[in-house]
């Protein structure tokens, strides 16, 4: 058996989300300033467009009532070198695919950044030491290893699959820091596509979602890309 390269972008989708997302924002907010009681704004909210009132709310720092709505993503074809960093974000729930419960006896997929990939003399050392380390494992697998201890010689270049859940402010912060030039390529890329996919359903949220550059200055001082023109163009469009 041989490892699986995979070249392809990861695979992000959006499994479900708080229903009605900017209307709930928009209720929660409209709480904090109204003696109404619950069924009356209920009534006074239904039907109207939120848009320049949640757009207020972004300007004056009232983040806290995007809390109240979620958003569960299904990624998958990413590494475990990308995931490490995703799980840092503690604001989150998370579900991955086990290394201990789950042994890869037909196959190991894994993720070849694209420094390396495109320099085939380098791609083929990558992919020849990939096709080793599975050997091991798997022999170890075939020698009644349990998959929890043959794991410890998996690479962090080594497919999985996760799910993810955010509110809205999490992610706001999420893709400041990550879709960032300053991020790593892989999670950069990840978090361009979570974006594009939250945009769709709550665009008054996300419009200006993304780097910092995006909404100001560049935050990253003397370690900036020195590309934030190019960086908001970017992100009108993305």
């Amino acid at each position: 058996m041989e490892t699986c390269c995979m070249n392809e972008e990861p695979n992000v989708r959006l499994l479900r989300f708080t229903p009605e997302p900017e209307k709930t924002i928009a209720f929660a907010a409209k709480l904090c300033y109204t003696a109404s009681d619950i069924d009356g704004l209920e009534e006074k909210v239904s039907g109207q467009n939120h848009k320049k009132f949640i757009e207020k709310i972004l300007k004056l720092g009232h983040l806290s009532v995007l809390e109240h709505v979620s958003f569960t993503f299904g990624i998958e074809g990413i590494s475990r070198a990308t995931t490490h960093q995703l799980v840092r974000h503690r604001l989150a729930s998370y579900s991955q695919q086990s290394q201990r419960y789950v042994s890869f006896k037909e196959n190991l997929e894994y993720i070849i950044p694209p420094n390396i990939d495109s320099r085939p003399e380098l791609k083929k050392r990558f992919k020849g030491m990939m096709n080793r380390i599975f050997d091991m494992y798997k022999g170890f697998i075939d020698d009644n290893i349990p998959a929890e201890d043959a794991r410890y010689i998996l690479p962090n270049a080594a497919a999985t699959k996760i799910i993810v859940t955010m509110n809205a402010r999490e992610l706001l912060h999420f893709f400041t820091l990550r879709c960032c030039e300053r991020a790593q390529w892989e999670i950069r890329l990840m978090a361009k596509k979570m974006l594009v996919l939250a945009r769709k359903v709550a665009p008054v949220i996300f419009k200006g979602a993304g780097p910092g550059c995006v909404r100001g200055r560049c935050a990253e001082g003397e370690m900036t890309c020195g590309r934030a023109d190019e960086v908001r163009e970017e992100f009108k469009v993305l």
